[in-house]
């Protein structure tokens, strides 16, 4: 597919041809939906708390006797069944927290970008590089690339402190660079804006890390040897 590149005036300047499936043959919703929960979960403080039925000001004398009133059996009033009373499954502070594979986690990052640039959600520019702060700019931008009735999250290549500066200020508005990416920041904004120098970041990445299906039967056979040498230690020791 073909991409338009504009520059910073929102005029277009070239094209850039990528292929998704270049970044991930295939989409595995059920990776990113771990993968959005994990982090999702992992910015949960998990400072909630309530009282339980200990903790709670009150008598812990019996309401009235067991039997002969025609009412229901009452206990004390710090039951949790009464109005002011503890909770029956009082809240503790605890970590939701948790970690999935590291390679898993890169997958869906991977995985996360190839869907929206099939889904046409990903614009390009030629280059963010501002000589001062200027929000009117990058705002103006925005409008010229039609995003900016959506959020919208901005990738440089690296972190540039003049577009930060620029686009904090508008609201629905993120800059993350292109090596702080994950699944989730790919996945929250309705739109994309990505450096051409960004995404070429992005994919030299996906080489590095993907290994060549050339390096894994050596791999598999140098695995084997140790285990064939405990197999005949095995059987010697058997006398076979």
């Amino acid at each position: 597919m073909n991409l338009a590149v504009y520059d910073l005036s929102g005029k277009q300047v070239g094209t850039y041809e990528i292929d998704p499936a270049e970044l991930a043959p295939s989409v595995n919703k059920q990776l990113l939906h771990d993968a959005v929960v994990m982090y999702q979960a992992n910015l949960r403080q998990g400072t909630h708390r309530t009282k339980s039925r200990g903790e709670v000001a009150g008598s812990t004398k019996k309401l009235y006797r067991q039997k002969g009133t025609g009412n229901a059996r009452a206990g004390g009033r710090r039951s949790g069944t009464r109005r002011g009373g503890g909770h029956i499954f009082a809240k503790r502070p605890r970590d939701f927290g948790f970690r999935m594979p590291r390679k898993s986690l890169q997958a869906a990052t991977r995985m996360a970008l190839a869907a929206r640039l099939a889904d046409d959600e990903v614009r390009l520019v030629d280059s963010l590089a501002l000589a001062a702060p200027k929000t009117a700019t990058v705002y103006g931008l925005l409008g010229a690339l039609g995003v900016t009735e959506h959020t919208v999250l901005v990738a440089p290549e690296k972190h540039d402190d003049n577009l930060w500066k620029s686009a904090r200020n508008i609201e629905g508005v993120s800059v993350s660079p292109v090596g702080d990416l994950n699944a989730w920041a790919i996945l929250r904004p309705r739109k994309i804006v990505m450096t051409t120098a960004a995404i070429d970041a992005f994919r030299a990445s996906v080489k590095a890390k993907v290994k060549s299906p050339e390096s894994r039967p050596s791999s598999a056979r140098k695995a084997s040897k140790p285990v064939a040498k405990a197999a005949a230690a095995r059987k010697t020791t058997r006398g076979e």
